[in-house]
Formats: C-alpha cells, sequence, structure tokens
C-alpha cells in the first residue's frame, strides 16, 4: 500500500486560540508513526509557540483555503488521501465535497456538526450525545487525541493523597487565553489567602502586565511565564491545575492532574459541567459570571474561592480526582481515531476496485 497522504485543516491565533491546533498536531503525531505523511492547511499567526510546534515536528504549513472548492483543490494539487477539519468558521459543504471527490474526511466537532456531511465524525467530548448516520461517529473520552509529550508524561498511577504545606499550583486557560481568563482566577486563588507556589501561564504580554501587578499574600508566590512546550511537565509537577475547560481537559485528564476548570467560552459550557459532575474535575463556574460586579459576581467569586480553599488544603480531596480523571482517559484515543480513518479509507479503495 502506497504512503497515505494526510491534510489537517485548522487555524490557530491570539483571538481563536490554539486548541483546534493542538488536537490536529496530535492526530498529526500518530499518522506520523504510522508512516503516512501529514502536512497542515490553516493560519497559524501571531501564536510563535504554535508554529514551533509545527517546526519541531517538520511538518509543513499551507495556507489555508476556507471554501468548497478551495479544499478540493488543495486535496488535488497535495495529493491527499485524506482530509481533517477543525474549524467552527469555515464552510460547511467543505465536508460533503470532499467526500464527492474522493478524500476521506473527518470533521472534528464539538457537540454540533454544522451540516457538515463528513465520512467520520469526532467529537471528543465526555459523554456527548451528538447524532449522526450509524458508523459514522467517534465519540467519548475514549477518542481524546493527546499529543506525545502528555503521553510521555503519563504517570503509570494516580496520584497519592499528599498534604503539603505549601501545593503547587499551575494555572494557564490555553494557548493565548483569548477571554482573559488567567488575572480572574490569580485573584480568586491568591484571595484563599492559602500558602502555595502559583505558576500562571500568561498568554499575551497585557495578561503577564496585569499578573505582574499582583501582590501575593503570606506565604504566597506568584510566577507567571509565558506560554511553553513544557506545559505537560509542569502539569504533572503540580498539585493542583487551574484551567479553561476546552481541550486541554483531556491532557489534564490523561495526566491525573487535580483539576478546578472554569468555563470560559460557550461551546465549553455542555463539556464542563458533564466533566465536573462526573467527579473529574472540581467546577469554578464561568468566567463572565466571575468576572462581572454586583452581588451575583460576589456570589459566584465566594462559591469559586471556596471551592479552591477546599482543594489546596486536602490532599485527599486531590487525590479522588487524580484518580477519577485518570481513569476517564486512557492517553489511547488518537490510535482509536487514526484506525477509524485508515479503516475508512481502506473500504473506500476497496470499493474502488470493486
Amino acid at each position: 500500500m502506497s504512503t497515505v497522504r494526510v491534510g489537517l485543516r485548522c487555524d490557530a491565533g491570539p483571538q481563536r486560540g490554539v486548541g483546534h491546533l493542538v488536537r490536529c498536531l496530535a492526530l498529526g503525531e500518530e499518522f506520523l508513526a504510522r508512516g503516512a505523511t501529514v502536512e497542515v492547511f490553516g493560519t497559524v499567526d501571531g501564536v510563535d509557540w504554535a508554529a514551533g510546534q509545527l517546526a519541531t515536528r517538520g511538518i509543513p504549513l499551507h495556507p489555508g483555503p476556507d471554501t468548497p472548492d478551495g479544499l478540493v483543490e488543495a486535496a488535488r494539487r497535495h495529493h491527499l488521501d485524506v482530509l481533517v477539519l477543525d474549524s467552527y468558521e469555515l464552510d460547511p459543504a467543505g465536508a460533503g465535497a470532499l467526500r464527492a471527490a474522493g478524500v476521506v474526511t473527518l470533521a472534528i466537532v464539538d457537540g454540533d456538526t454544522r451540516g457538515q456531511d463528513a465520512d467520520l465524525y469526532l467529537d471528543q467530548n465526555f459523554g456527548t450525545d451528538l447524532v449522526v448516520p450509524a458508523g459514522r461517529l467517534l465519540a467519548g473520552s475514549d477518542y481524546a487525541m493527546l499529543r506525545d509529550s502528555v503521553l510521555a508524561a503519563r504517570p503509570a498511577t494516580a496520584r497519592p493523597a499528599a498534604e503539603v504545606d505549601r501545593p503547587s499550583v499551575l494555572a494557564f486557560f490555553g494557548g493565548t487565553d483569548a477571554a482573559g481568563a488567567a488575572p480572574v482566577l490569580t485573584e480568586l486563588l491568591l484571595s484563599t489567602g492559602r500558602p502555595m507556589e502559583l505558576t500562571v501561564v500568561a498568554g499575551r504580554p497585557e495578561v503577564a502586565a496585569r499578573l505582574a501587578r499582583m501582590a501575593p499574600g503570606p506565604g504566597q508566590s506568584l510566577l507567571p511565564v509565558p506560554p511553553t512546550g513544557a506545559l505537560p511537565a509542569l502539569i504533572a509537577a503540580a498539585d493542583l491545575v487551574v484551567s479553561a475547560a476546552g481541550t486541554s481537559t483531556w491532557e489534564l485528564c490523561c495526566l491525573g492532574a487535580p483539576s478546578a476548570l472554569v468555563c470560559v467560552v460557550d461551546n465549553q459550557r455542555e463539556s464542563y459541567h458533564r466533566v465536573v459532575a462526573a467527579g473529574l474535575a472540581a467546577g469554578l463556574g464561568e468566567l463572565p459570571a466571575l468576572a462581572t460586579d454586583g452581588p451575583a459576581g460576589q456570589a459566584a467569586r465566594a462559591a469559586a474561592v471556596h471551592t479552591l480553599a477546599g482543594l489546596l488544603g486536602s490532599g485527599a480531596r486531590r487525590a479522588e480526582l487524580s484518580a477519577q480523571a485518570r481513569e476517564a482517559v486512557d492517553g489511547r484515543g488518537r490510535g482509536r481515531v487514526v484506525d477509524a480513518v485508515l479503516d475508512a479509507l481502506h473500504r473506500q479503495q476497496v470499493a474502488q476496485v470493486y
């Protein structure tokens, strides 16, 4: 069988964030490990860390076509067998156009197909109830796509129930923190009054500037750091992680990280509530409520501070979250996805012969 040629259509940027690119990279790593060629089609602007992720893997980046005809033309020009679509913005007709052109198409979605007609749909969110034609759905955290660096940092067992005087806390909110969550959650963490060694990933210079003006209390330290490829190692070393309820949720689960999540944008809401209800992470509420003025905002912040203080003060509670999270994501999701894609490609090739 000739080398399989795979395209990944996704974008990353200061406002879009890097979640789409990160999960496509995980899929790309698995395809590369299977001997396929991988190319990314899209825009990666203003996020040096993300561009570096492509360069270190030797994955070429091409301009991302936005129209159905443009996608088909790019697939033909690059002789693609498979094209993965991971975008909330592309014309939904693109998937059907690619299928009609004989390109096996995987649409990565988050609770909504947007009317795309793909060979396969992947919704890695916990407890998804997406309805698509039979045999086309890869659903749930069994299909969570994780990068090599995450898999390498996965511990052999869940965290023990360790009591520590100054817990190490890591806070990060996507590759760019487009919603500005870091300053809000940093203030809440510090206002618990609990001792901690707090490291906060500042996705943008203006976020770093706000963090630099904050004054930790007694027994507290605050270290802002820029976005880093070493994030999995930082997660693995932290006693508690505070993060947005996006793509990184599955990385946290795989690493067995005791986590508290905040719902930053609307499309995270359903998954956020399911993950918290299943006991995979503690819930801190929704960012707009935490950032608002008035009695409602005060109540939301008080509830979040109470949750954070409880986690900082209880090694047993953190260990409970670690065990539940690690059990939910085994790290083999991307292999299952690639198996399904290659099976679909094989079936298509057999059908063409006969």
